[in-house]
């Protein structure tokens, strides 16, 4: 009796333990919140990777990036021509510290066209 009592508590600790690794691992996978893709600009692209080090530095599962900071000020732009079909830069976002890594990568990826706006695929990061 005693140990199969033994060993229905190894089990049960190892599952616990496993478990809980698996629930880490995909902590970054089941964003609920995070998005699939997010549309920037060189202008706004340049400035998260200035602040890349500081948004990283987020302790929780998802990060906020906020890059309302970055936006031109005082400056009229000209009105997108109708044409171009130019989707408008995302400035506040959530993703996952994986899909954070990933954007980066992608942003400092040569020959990047970003201008007028551009969208980066973020539910391929993995």
């Amino acid at each position: 009796m005693k140990n199969s009592v033994f060993s229905w508590r190894g089990t049960a600790a190892g599952l616990a333990g496993g478990l809980l690794l698996i629930a880490n691992a995909s902590a970054d996978e089941a964003c609920g919140l995070c998005v699939k893709q997010i549309v920037t600009n060189s202008e706004l692209a340049t400035c998260f990777l200035d602040q890349y080090d500081q948004i990283a530095k987020s302790a929780s599962g998802a990060v906020v990036v906020d890059l309302s900071n970055c936006a031109s000020r005082g400056v009229v732009e000209a009105l997108p021509s109708p044409n171009k079909g130019a989707a408008e830069p995302d400035v506040q976002f959530m993703i996952s510290h994986l899909q954070l890594e990933c954007l980066k990568k992608k942003l400092e990826a040569p020959g990047i066209v970003l201008d007028p706006s551009a969208t980066i695929e973020l539910d391929t990061c993995g």
